[in-house]
């Protein structure tokens, strides 16, 4: 059996090695680093593979929520409303903004923010919420969509782990998480399941006014050289890592699928386990990308099983073990636990597996059972 490996990058490698190389000499020949022919192709491809109307790179995910909150004209106050159970980028950058970040609950089933813990924490200062597609399921854009439309709110969607995944209206249409919103967001940071070799990010929208302002927000306010209409950023993506997601794109599918393969094989070995549970895809199998395989482990056990897998050499995580509410940079006397009920108890039960798209039967086989036999 292969070492087992949280994420294995190399491996994936190997099946686009050629192209990728073959894409850095030609943009190393042709010395076209920022917004060259690479960067241009790859917006107009995943504009394609998205079904969306514009597709704005950026440096990063981070900067990419940033970016989405200046160009949609957010003030020093206004309130945006996201899940308390996230990475931090997606409140740092309220913060940065000197807006008002609003923590909510999740959904205990699918980790996503729970909409009507959203409707609850609504005040006329409310002007935006910001879903987070979590673990690579798509969060209940119908019902949060609904929200904004009544309140009219903006909805900036976080599709940072999840893109790919497929989301169903109500009247059956479907489209990729990130284009449901008024903005969506992503990040290309090398472990996302669409992962360049650096950092490296994006937006979408279907507002042609929004995203010629979100251009010129990510080039320093430009639109013509030295000449500067709004404030702005440095933020591009460069040739050679656009060249690394050319090359993973048209595989994209194909590696969500393997991803959500590899989530069946977990599920069917550990869901009988009764101080386990497993992850709920809560509408169709398209609807969960699966960036991570998170689950959740009864009675107190999650530590020591941390100890035994990675005294068995499997790596694993724990995304993520301290609520936002409960951060130092996040502290508020407006939060009180009772509202956190869901978060406060997921930080101490969830566990991340390995999850990627090189994962062999034998290793998930080995780490199941590890976890079968310990887990009782």
């Amino acid at each position: 059996m292969k070492k087992i490996q949280m994420v294995d990058l190399k491996g994936q490698f190997q099946g686009i090695k050629n192209q990728v190389n073959s894409s850095f000499e030609q943009i190393l020949e042709n010395t076209a680093f920022i917004n060259g022919p690479e960067v241009h192709s790859f917006q107009s491809e995943l504009e394609a593979y998205l079904g969306v109307k514009h597709v704005i790179p950026c440096a990063n995910g981070t900067d990419a929520l940033q970016i989405a909150m200046m160009g949609l004209g957010l003030k020093p106050g206004d309130e945006v409303i996201t899940t308390d159970f996230t990475f931090a980028a997606t409140v740092e950058v309220i913060a940065l903004l000197n807006l008002t970040p609003v923590l909510v609950d999740v959904d205990a089933e699918s980790f996503n923010i729970n909409p009507k813990a959203i409707e609850a924490a609504i005040t006329p200062k409310t002007k935006a919420i910001v879903p987070v597609h979590l673990f690579g399921q798509s969060a209940d854009m119908n019902a949060i969509m609904e929200i904004a439309e009544k309140y009219n709110l903006f909805v900036i969607e976080d599709n940072a782990q999840a893109i790919g995944a497929n989301h169903y209206a109500k009247d059956g249409h479907v489209s990729k998480t990130g284009g449901i919103g008024h903005v969506g967001t992503t990040s290309f940071f090398p472990s996302k399941n669409l992962g360049c070799y650096g950092d490296g990010g994006a937006l979408f929208t279907n507002d042609d006014q929004l995203a010629h302002h979100l251009r010129g927000i990510v080039n320093h306010g430009m639109y013509e050289r030295y000449h500067h209409d709004v404030v702005g950023v440095n933020s591009r993506l460069d040739s050679l890592q656009a060249a690394v997601l050319r090359a993973k794109l048209p595989h994209l599918d194909e590696y969500n699928a393997a991803r959500r393969a590899a989530a069946k094989k977990y599920s069917a070995a550990l869901s009988q386990n009764k101080n386990l549970i497993t992850p709920k895809i809560i509408e169709s199998d398209d609807t969960h990308v699966f960036h991570q395989y998170t689950l959740r482990v009864m009675n107190g056990q999650r530590d020591a099983l941390i100890k035994h897998l990675q005294a068995q050499d499997i790596p694993c995580g724990i995304y993520y073990p301290i609520p936002l509410h409960k951060q130092k940079a996040y502290l508020d006397d407006r939060y009180h636990e009772k509202d956190f009920a869901v978060t406060n108890q997921l930080v101490k039960e969830v566990i991340a597996l390995p999850m990627h798209t090189e994962l062999e039967e034998d290793q998930i086989a080995y780490i199941t059972k590890t976890i079968n036999d310990f887990i009782k």
